[in-house]
């Protein structure tokens, strides 16, 4: 074990990197019912999306440890998942089984990225104010689908949303559950999500909104239902436009967003030398996505939790890996966590990246313009894709209009008339 994964090279011990796993696990352990309740929108069955959900982050979580050798853990990414199921199998119209093969050959074409120079050359085309924005216009996004599933925000047949009934037992306690989740976060206390989630459960219970009945008493879980999500891939309309639309746009999200994560967190353990083997485990990580049954894996901000507290190597995913199998032991009192539990993360997570526009350049209108009609129309036209192509559309425009056109890239052309097409073949 020291000598595959090099731990007295890195200044660590196995104790650290096992202590290390724990903390990555239980800082992120949130994400197994807060993805496995979007999934559920999608129409994928709660259980079997838990299910998903825990079984690739831990293939995720291996893959990293063994092909990366870095303590980065790969889970399904909050933002991505909201694009797989509120635009792809929503707004696009493809089923969760056709929304799988997406995954599945998206994370093919980034395991193509991954592994030759097309990485660098997809990322120098992309403008900075593009990539922020895609990221800010996610998580308002996210916020909103939170305010929702909390009762805070309805809809209304006037004015298309409007404030819930703040005398509704849901909207109480998730209101609860929001100020003690903004309080954990703001006091930096370890597992903040995790104990935010079981409180929240908690005063859920209390107000009555939980089915205790839900928790079952003969297994511990039951892969039946899984079973017909596990390699339930559809591959029958990928002929048509709105598949590779779905495709192109997906991995545009995945390849920018891993690229720029696997960056900084291999920048963290100063071990710039594994961002390629991290970026390929990363790749191959969503392939597997698509196989489990679930959107596409990412390496994930809380990355920097198990960091900090002395994780250097690969021992550290494998360790978190191993304790996410270990929750499907648990799937009984997953299940029970109920919709004002989780709003409130998706709201906080919504907040924390919105603080990305502060990247982006607002005096200069040619980029804060098709930044902003990204960030407005993803959440307003409830479509990440269709908001990501006003803005790429606009940006070439905008910069030809100005004569500035050699600041333009040539694939960054090509996206945009992509885009155009889509929205044109959409019309007629």
């Amino acid at each position: 074990m020291h000598k595959y994964f090099q731990l007295k090279q890195h200044d660590t011990t196995v104790k650290k990197e096992l202590l290390a796993g724990i903390v990555s696990f239980f800082t992120i352990v949130y994400i197994v019912v807060v993805n496995g309740a979007i999934l559920a929108d999608a129409g994928i069955p709660i259980e079997a999306g838990i299910i998903a959900t825990i079984l690739t982050s831990f293939a995720g979580c291996i893959l990293m440890g063994f092909i990366g050798n870095t303590p980065i853990i790969l889970v399904p990414g909050m933002g991505v998942n909201a694009l797989f199921t509120y635009t792809i199998c929503g707004s696009m119209g493809l089923s969760w089984q056709e929304g799988l093969a997406v995954v599945f050959v998206s994370g093919i074409l980034f395991a193509i990225v991954a592994f030759t120079k097309l990485s660098g050359i997809i990322s120098a085309s992309i403008p900075n104010s593009l990539k922020e924005a895609i990221t800010v216009g996610i998580g308002i996004f996210l916020t909103f689908i939170g305010l929702q599933k909390g009762g805070i925000v309805t809809g209304s047949d006037t004015t298309f949303v409007k404030l819930g009934d703040f005398t509704d037992p849901h909207v109480i306690v998730t209101l609860i559950t929001l100020l003690i989740t903004i309080t954990l976060f703001a006091r930096n206390i370890p597992g903040n999500f995790l104990i935010s989630i079981l409180l929240g459960t908690a005063i859920a219970a209390g107000f009555g909104l939980i089915n205790n009945s839900a928790q079952g008493t003969a297994s511990p879980f039951s892969m039946g239902a899984y079973f017909e999500v596990f390699g339930a891939m559809s591959f029958e309309k990928i002929t048509d436009l709105a598949f590779w639309t779905a495709t192109f746009s997906l991995t545009m999200v995945i390849v920018f967003e891993n690229i720029g994560l696997v960056h900084g967190h291999v920048n963290m353990i100063n071990r710039p030398d594994r961002y390629k083997g991290s970026l390929q485990a990363n790749a191959i990580s969503a392939i597997t996505a698509g196989l489990f049954g679930t959107s596409p894996t990412v390496s994930t901000v809380e990355t920097a939790a198990g960091i900090s507290a002395g994780g250097r190597t690969g021992l550290t995913a494998i360790t978190t890996g191993l304790l996410f199998l270990s929750s499907l032991f648990f799937l009984p009192y997953i299940k029970m966590i109920p919709d004002s539990a989780i709003a409130p993360i998706l709201i906080l997570i919504g907040g924390l990246m919105i603080q990305n526009i502060q990247n982006i350049d607002l005096k200069d209108f040619t980029e804060s313009f098709p930044a902003f009609l990204i960030i407005a129309l993803i959440p307003l036209t409830y479509s990440i894709v269709d908001g990501m192509a006003f803005g790429f559309i606009a940006y070439p425009i905008l910069k030809m209009v100005m004569k500035r056109t050699r600041e333009v890239a040539l694939p960054l052309y090509v996206i945009a008339l992509l885009f155009l097409a889509n929205f044109i073949t959409h019309t007629i």
